[in-house]
């Protein structure tokens, strides 16, 4: 299972190093390495929550993912992405962007740099509407039920994410925006235009996808043919999701994607100003995600370990947060990276511990019965 699946992250890692070897010597050989390592420590909860959409997906659209989608995370949240927001804040053509960022690297950097205030409120806002959609959703099983059970209660209000998420962009416009990190200056307006353009695309990708996905649903449910219903996986996941329900369950999966890439792609630049040495490195972090994506949704993990996903979105959480205050102050990415992974790591072991107390290995059994782990 693990060759089958990671068997062409582990290829890919193998020529990248040994390319950077090549073109680089071994310090260009160490930089990819180490982005490599960046990327999979800051995106690891994304690969949780991929994994989440994902199963509810057919086999072709899985397969999209792994291929159409890992040519849009490499090439374009890894090299484009940069190169785009540099033509637009700098008003250059693209191929004077291009030949910016491959020969005057230093002011390249300082461009994406000046950036960051706006990629942050989108990225920011994006990643926090998914966090608040999940905490004030009634869930099955509950994690930390002492926060989940009165937030499913205010969930009620179908417009409450929405209200926060920009009360939450006000208060970052008129505080850490008006004295953006790096000398920007005030960039109130920049974060407030970013921040609603990030709510806006939110909106549009995970309204589109759900409707076409509960529309599904209702289809399945209205038809005569006991066959044609979806298959129900763990905690009541629709599965094999395919046409428009799973393009723009796809879209929606891209767009998360990029949310994530935002915080590796700034955080490369404090190791390296190449671009190519950057594509390269958090190109085989992004290999590994999707592997680890794909593993998850084929052992059934996130049935089996039913807080995972609790964790993942806690972990978004704090990603939104660190993510509107770097807007202002600058966080070490082995901070970002730590608290993902210390949300994830507790979550499994909360699972783990319920397993146990069930006398259970795991639970894939799909009981709709509500299960707090006292952590």
């Amino acid at each position: 299972m693990i060759l089958k699946t990671f068997g062409w992250s582990f290829a890919i890692t193998v020529a990248g190093l040994a390319l950077a070897g090549v073109l680089w010597g071994w310090q260009g050989l160490a930089i990819v390495g180490i982005l490599s390592i960046l990327e999979i420590s800051l995106s690891f909860d994304n690969a949780v929550i991929n994994a989440g959409i994902l199963r509810k997906m057919n086999a072709f659209w899985q397969k999209i993912f792994l291929t159409v989608g890992i040519l849009i995370a490499v090439f374009g949240m890894r090299v484009v992405f940069p190169v785009v927001i540099v033509a637009i804040t700098a008003k250059l053509g693209p191929i004077e962007a291009v030949n910016l960022a491959i020969n005057d690297k230093a002011h390249y950097e300082e461009l994406v740099t000046s950036a960051h205030p706006a990629i942050a409120a989108f990225g920011g806002v994006f990643l926090l509407m998914i966090f608040l959609d999940f905490i004030f959703e009634e869930r099955d099983y509950k994690w930390l039920s002492w926060i989940e059970k009165p937030m499913a209660k205010l969930g009620k209000l179908d417009t409450l994410s929405v209200i926060i998420t920009l009360v939450v962009l006000m208060v970052s416009a008129m505080t850490v925006a008006t004295d953006a990190a790096h000398g920007a200056g005030d960039k109130s307006a920049t974060v407030l235009l970013s921040g609603v353009a990030g709510l806006i695309t939110y909106l549009v990708v995970a309204g589109v996808s759900g409707y076409f996905e509960d529309k599904l649903e209702d289809e399945d449910e209205e038809s005569e043919e006991p066959a044609a219903a979806p298959a129900k996986k763990g905690n009541g996941a629709v599965v094999g999701l395919a046409g428009k329900a799973a393009f723009f369950m796809f879209l929606y999966l891209e767009v998360i994607d990029a949310s994530f890439s935002f915080d590796g792609v700034i955080s490369a630049f404090a190791i390296t100003n190449d671009i190519f040495e950057m594509a390269l490195g958090l190109g085989i972090g992004a290999m590994y995600i999707r592997s680890l994506t794909v593993y998850l949704v084929r052992k059934g993990t996130l049935d089996d370990y039913v807080y995972l996903e609790h964790g993942a979105h806690y972990a978004i959480g704090a990603l939104a947060v660190i993510l509107l205050v770097t807007i202002k102050y600058e966080i070490p990415e082995v901070i970002t990276g730590l608290v993902g992974v210390a949300l994830i790591g507790l979550s499994f072991a909360s699972s783990v511990i319920r397993n146990r107390r069930e006398g259970k290995p795991g639970d894939s059994s799909g009981a709709k019965s509500e299960v707090a782990s006292g952590v």
